[in-house]
């Protein structure tokens, strides 16, 4: 993986709204500080339930979103996600502690655009989720040329 500078980091995360939704603080804590020493603007939640609340009112440029947490896990909340039109677009990064490969499988397959394993490696964080909303935005657009 082709490692930023904090300097171009800065410059491509800056005008980004985050929303990140995990259950464990200590994970909430790294994630929002690691984006926003960036600049991104970061909001966050510790449930689907809240998360989908959240998006009521917010249109984050990605969501990093925690696959298991009580009340509404991250399955769930992907999936109230990609069901709505005005939301569907958004970039959805899994975030969590599976560590099989299968598992990395199965929410590539379900239509997760990225998938980060905790605990995270904070000198790659960003840059792994820079990576996805770029490659996740880059195949929007091939569909919507293919689609005109």
């Amino acid at each position: 993986m082709k490692r930023r500078t904090t300097e171009t980091l800065n410059q491509m995360v800056a005008n980004w709204t985050v929303l990140i939704v995990d259950d464990t603080p200590d994970n909430l804590i790294v994630a929002k500080t690691a984006l926003k020493f960036h600049g991104a603007q970061v909001h966050t939640a510790t449930n689907g339930e809240e998360g989908l609340e959240v998006l009521k009112t917010l249109r984050p440029t990605v969501i990093l979103l925690d696959i298991r947490m009580p009340q509404m896990n991250g399955w769930a909340m992907f999936k109230s996600i990609r069901e709505m039109p005005e939301i569907a677009h958004i970039p959805v990064i899994a975030i969590t502690a599976f560590a099989m490969d299968s598992d990395e499988d199965k929410l590539l397959k379900a239509g997760f655009d990225g998938y980060i394993s905790k605990p995270f490696d904070m000198f790659t964080f960003v840059n792994e989720v820079v990576r996805f909303v770029t490659q996740a935005t880059q195949k929007q657009q091939k569909s919507e040329d293919t689609s005109a």
